[in-house]
């Protein structure tokens, strides 16, 4: 890890926004000895941080004067601008203010843009780790925007996560990543409990299925590689399986869930973007050409009736 000793992370940081996630970016300065400053609209939590030996500001402006690097975790990027905007613009002149916080790529391009009108060095960043990840080597976050406010501020970075990655300078670029791989991360977890409420519906467990469900885990990464490769080149070949063969299968699986007495409606969703797929003559393709019906946002009967 970075040694806390060099450039910016001796100087210190201050960290605005002491929820779990903003309290774990702080324990993470101290672990390293970091100096730190911390501010929280609540003051009781800023007495764990202070057992700990972070120094309270008094107030907003106190905590931004004390550090070059001043790291803000608030709910998201509005709270972020509006908790800033009454600040004087000498008390961030010359300071790197880092943005953690969820947002949509359109709002941190926004926040970019608010920044830019205020002459504020700003960088956006996305968290990729629960809490309990922070300060580890196992730690991710994505940084898009002025690449060179990054490498500044990259020694401090660096202590919360080693892998502090720049993916480029379209400000909302690291907030597309970060909500694409969320997209991954919660439909996989739904469609393991789906299966799983099926399991148990029939008078399996859980645990049994989870092995199974692994399995199917294992193909994914080269599964993935081939429907990128397919979505970049416009081009759905049905040589190995197709639409109208999957969609065979989905039936199945919608029929079992209606016979379990479940709630149908994440089946029913692919089901009826294969179905869709295939009425309009793609049957054949593969399954990458699914991306063409999620393209088209439904009309509002259609999506009322779903």
């Amino acid at each position: 890890m970075t040694n806390p000793a060099s450039s910016s992370a001796q100087q210190g940081v201050s960290v605005v926004g002491l929820g779990p996630m903003g309290s774990a970016l702080a324990r993470a300065f101290l672990a390293e000895g970091v100096p730190t400053t911390v501010w929280n609209r609540t003051r009781a939590r800023t007495e764990a941080p202070a057992s700990e030996g972070a120094d309270v500001a008094a107030d907003l402006a106190s905590a931004v004067r004390c550090a070059p690097t001043i790291v803000t975790c608030l709910r998201d990027h509005r709270s972020t601008r509006e908790l800033l905007e009454p600040l004087p613009a000498e008390d961030l002149a010359g300071r790197t203010v880092v943005v953690l916080a969820s947002s949509s790529p359109v709002e941190a391009r926004e926040t970019q843009a608010w920044a830019d009108a205020r002459g504020l060095d700003l960088l956006i960043g996305a968290i990729m780790v629960p809490t309990p990840l922070i300060g580890t080597e196992d730690s991710l976050i994505l940084y898009s925007g002025r690449k060179e406010v990054l490498e500044r501020s990259r020694p401090a970075l660096e202590v919360l996560a080693p892998r502090s990655e720049y993916v480029g300078d379209d400000p909302g670029l690291a907030a597309l990543l970060d909500t694409g791989m969320l997209e991954v991360f919660f439909a996989g977890m739904t469609g393991f409990l789906h299966a799983s409420a099926m399991a148990t519906a029939q008078g399996s467990a859980a645990a049994d299925f989870a092995p199974w469900a692994k399995e199917m885990l294992a193909i994914l990464p080269a599964a993935f590689d081939g429907l990128a490769a397919a979505v970049d080149a416009g081009e759905h070949p049905g040589d190995e399986d197709n639409l109208a063969m999957e969609l065979a299968a989905l039936d199945h699986i919608v029929r079992t869930s209606r016979e379990s007495g479940l709630d149908s409606r994440f089946p029913e969703l692919m089901h009826g973007l294969a179905r869709t797929a295939v009425d309009r003559g793609h049957g054949a393709d593969g399954w990458s050409r699914v991306v063409d019906m999620l393209r088209t946002a439904p009309a509002p009967e259609a999506a009322q009736a779903g």
